[in-house]
């Protein structure tokens, strides 16, 4: 699994939590933040505040948690006396099958995955809710799409596998780059692969 990944990137960092980082970034007001951080770069408690609809308090306490556990640092080039900044201490957050099995770290896993649910669902509903000002150029780049095939676990591993592969190859533009169809912009893919119901050999 992976989460806020930055594709193209050979330098890519990444974070593989434990069960009590992955308790942390349970709550969809650290996983914005976080998401913030990694994709838009350095901000203060102020003005993350003002982007999310928090108060600056709040704020401070959820970037102090995600601290905590390592997700990000303070940002020592731009902070000085009268403001702290932060940055995301990598770009991606990752995890394999073998990762989490105990109890425990299943339970984290769960809600961790609850609120990454919330935070998609919340970023499809904003691009539903803004796809009529977007150019017709961006327009016929998007899609919200899903489709159903018949497949054995190791044929399904095989379809994501592929996918992954396809993404993480997939070169970015650089940031100032334009072309006839306009400029580059930070393009978001959302990968749900899942059972749509648990089969009965399976228990």
């Amino acid at each position: 699994m992976r989460w806020w990944s930055t594709v193209g990137r050979v330098d890519l960092t990444s974070i593989t939590p434990d069960a009590a980082g992955l308790r942390a970034l349970a709550h969809p007001a650290r996983l914005r933040i976080l998401g913030h951080l990694r994709s838009d770069g350095p901000a203060t408690a102020t003005s993350l505040a003002a982007r999310m609809g928090l108060n600056s308090g709040a704020t401070s306490y959820h970037l102090r948690t995600l601290a905590k556990h390592g997700f990000v640092v303070d940002d020592a080039e731009r902070g000085n006396a009268r403001e702290r900044w932060w940055r995301a201490a990598h770009q991606s957050t990752r995890s394999g099958p073998d990762d989490y099995r105990t109890p425990d770290e299943q339970d984290a896993l769960e809600g961790f995955l609850q609120a990454v649910a919330i935070v998609q669902t919340e970023r499809l509903q904003r691009f539903v809710e803004e796809r009529s000002s977007l150019s017709p150029a961006w327009e016929a780049a998007t899609t919200v799409s899903d489709w159903e095939l018949r497949l054995t676990p190791r044929h399904a591993r095989d379809l994501k596998e592929a996918l992954t592969a396809v993404l993480e190859g997939w070169e970015e533009d650089p940031e100032d780059a334009e072309d006839e169809s306009g400029r580059a912009a930070l393009f978001q893919v959302a990968v749900h692969a899942f059972p749509r119901s648990v089969p009965e050999d399976d228990g």
